[in-house]
């Protein structure tokens, strides 16, 4: 009779624990993939671009979205706005694309007077000190550590104090000769290929390409000599614009996963020890021009639309 009794009150715990475990919140599944860790977020987790440093460049086949980044390159980026205010970019084209490398564009004829400095200092690095940078534990081949600030893939140097950004895959940087100080914003290119990163530390970047790069880099190839299109190959420019200035019906209501919160720790780790099932030996390490920093529209827009 004893024994019928326990095993009475052992079925009846048994049945209790599994009603509480039915009955118990089941923890969502960990992301595993980027697009899970997007779908996941918060709206927290992103920031809007802000339209006084986004430039809008239209070409007939759309719109290449550009955030400028005035932390790296203050007087050069004042500079591009200034020329885009003064609509000095409309009509000219893209004059060059060179396979594995850069789309530049420019004033193929020099037929527009220059607005604004006509000289300007480098500004390839920076004081490191006070910049937000969350650093890669990854070594690189390039520089002593590397990492993302406000958006950008940096690197950074402890010994000489100064950080810079660094050329990964849609970057946009300054043309100059040979004297850095003709490196004014009248000449642009934007990285459309492996990552070039002997440029590092002499160009001016002044952002990065957040929205359409697909129409740059798809363009052909140029066959002059280092890419430069021959006059019937060049892509006119419709309009470089401020976003500020562009009226709040017509922007992109875009948004940045924020790289200065562990919702980005956790997508570099996801880049660097892929989940996915196709995946059979992660790498175990990353690239900083490996983790594309996401970029969205914002998701209420999207359901206006």
């Amino acid at each position: 009779m004893k024994m019928i009794r326990n095993l009475a009150i052992l079925t009846a715990a048994l049945v209790a624990a599994t009603a509480l475990a039915q009955a118990a919140p089941k923890k969502p599944p960990q992301p595993t993939t980027m697009r899970d860790l997007v779908a996941a977020s918060k709206p927290g987790d992103w920031r809007p671009l802000d339209p006084e440093r986004t430039v809008y460049l239209d070409l007939s086949a759309g719109r290449v979205v550009i955030e400028l980044a005035p932390a790296f390159a203050p007087r050069h980026v004042a500079n591009i706005l200034k020329l885009s205010r003064a609509h000095w970019y409309d009509g000219l084209a893209i004059v060059r694309l060179q396979d594995n490398f850069v789309a530049q564009l420019g004033d193929p004829l020099n037929s527009k007077p220059e607005v604004g400095d006509k000289r300007l200092p480098p500004e390839f690095t920076r004081s490191a000190a006070d910049l937000p940078f969350y650093r890669l534990k990854d070594q690189d081949t390039y520089a002593p550590e590397v990492g993302y600030s406000n958006g950008m893939p940096v690197a950074r140097s402890a010994a000489d104090g100064e950080a810079w950004p660094v050329h990964c895959y849609g970057m946009v940087g300054v043309g100059r000769d040979n004297d850095p100080a003709t490196a004014i914003g009248a000449e642009l290119y934007v990285v459309i290929g492996h990552s070039p990163r002997q440029l590092d530390r002499n160009v001016a970047i002044v952002g990065r390409v957040v929205w359409g790069l697909e129409l740059l880099s798809s363009l052909p190839r140029g066959t002059g000599d280092l890419g430069f299109y021959e006059p019937e190959q060049r892509v006119p420019i419709q309009s470089v614009r401020v976003a500020a200035d562009v009226p709040a019906a017509e922007r992109l209501p875009l948004e940045v996963m924020r790289t200065d919160l562990p919702i980005f720790q956790k997508l570099v780790e996801l880049r660097r020890n892929r989940k996915d099932a196709w995946y059979k030996v992660p790498a175990g390490r990353i690239d900083v021009c490996n983790v594309p920093v996401p970029v969205r529209e914002r998701p209420a827009e999207r359901k206006k639309g």
